[in-house]
């Protein structure tokens, strides 16, 4: 018995031992360290999405200048880079064999007249002959057969009169067509459309070649303005509309933007690819882009006014959510906010949440969790 208030003074200390313990345990988990993090401000402001295309420049028209008649190449006038005005010959063919048969087509275009005098001088004579027998046979001095020979030859003198009027009409028409032939030696650039000068692209031939009917001397082009091409597929086809405006980035000017505006949306999409081709109307009055440049397309497919928008290193996923860390209204604490994410703009998002407010933690956010303690080591705050 002597043993029980000693057996129970040792108990009794043990327990108050192993209760402080636990206090102690208890309060060093309690007291969790600050996270460091950095902030920066929520902003709202225009968003604009983007989308980026690729593609190339190309004349706004382009055709080929052949001469109308064959012969043999005497003198190009224009090359490769030169301006080429409406009209302008561009090149001259030999025409000697043209000029001759002008020459020739003139020459019997004056027999036929010639004989056309002849015809004329016959047809009167036949007529007075046709007058003299019909007086005679009605005075009975003339026989019947006598007059019929007078009216028959009225009549033939009458035909060729009209077949050699036939022939001037072929004749005229033979030197009118020999002119023209004659005329074709002279290559000149002719188009369609309000353009007043246009750039030679590419020569065929050189002089002392013998060049066919309608075979291509030159390549003329219209470089102002140009035409842009890329291609689109569906998911972005319904967000594209003619007169958009579109920003070009070409290598050759690394920095300068182009503005450009859509001008045809192709209404079917290429089998191959499955992709629409889209045109736009890019103006070129310093002549500095060229046709085959390879361009960048910008496009604002999407506005947003008064978004809500954080640096894109901000947004964390925690259980399958999005959202945002922001600071509490003590500042001290990080603050979990689920959001939805819009329109992405560089490394700027829009978020999409009501009563957004505080800086959000742009850097050190895995480290916390809602309600977890933090300290700024830096921000990028705006007024």
């Amino acid at each position: 018995m002597i043993f029980y208030p000693f057996i129970l003074a040792i108990c009794c200390i043990s327990l108050f031992l192993t209760a402080c313990g636990d206090a102690e345990l208890s309060t060093r988990q309690s007291v969790r360290p600050a996270a460091p993090v950095e902030v920066a401000a929520i902003e709202r402001g225009l968003m604009r999405e983007l989308r980026v295309f690729s593609g190339a420049l190309e004349a706004s028209a382009s055709f080929p200048v052949s001469p109308k008649v064959s012969g043999l190449i005497e003198q190009i006038y224009v090359d490769i880079g030169d301006t080429v005005e409406q009209g302008a010959v561009v090149a001259r063919l030999d025409n000697a064999e043209y000029k001759q048969a002008l020459a020739q087509s003139q020459a019997d275009l004056l027999v036929a007249q010639a004989n056309l005098m002849e015809a004329e001088s016959h047809l009167k004579i036949a007529q007075r002959a046709m007058e003299r027998a019909r007086v005679l046979r009605d005075r009975g001095v003339a026989s019947e057969a006598e007059f019929d020979i007078a009216q028959s030859d009225l009549l033939a003198a009458q035909a060729r009169l009209e077949v050699l009027r036939a022939q001037i009409q072929g004749a005229e028409s033979a030197v009118q067509s020999a002119r023209i032939q004659l005329g074709y030696t002279e290559v000149r650039a002719m188009w369609s459309g309000d353009a007043s000068t246009r750039a030679v692209a590419e020569r065929y031939a050189d002089e002392g070649e013998t060049l066919n009917a309608l075979s291509p001397l030159l390549r003329i082009v219209d470089v102002d303005p140009l035409t842009g091409v890329f291609f689109v597929s569906e998911k972005d086809y319904p967000q594209l509309s003619v007169g958009q405006q579109v920003d070009l980035e070409t290598d050759a000017y690394p920095g300068e933007i182009f503005t450009a505006s859509i001008q045809r949306i192709a209404p079917v999409f290429q089998v191959s690819s499955r992709q629409a081709r889209i045109e736009i109307t890019v103006p070129n009055a310093e002549l500095r882009l060229k046709p085959g440049m390879f361009v960048r397309a910008k496009v604002v497919v999407r506005e947003v006014e008064q978004a809500q928008i954080v640096p894109d290193v901000a947004l964390v996923t925690r259980s399958d959510s999005k959202g945002i860390f922001v600071v509490g209204q003590d500042g001290e604490t990080a603050r979990w906010r689920p959001v939805q994410t819009g329109v992405r703009e560089g490394d700027r998002i829009q978020v999409i949440a009501e009563d957004l407010a505080g800086p959000v933690i742009v850097l050190g956010q895995q480290l916390v969790e809602d309600g977890s303690p933090i300290s700024l080591v830096s921000s990028d705050l705006t007024e």
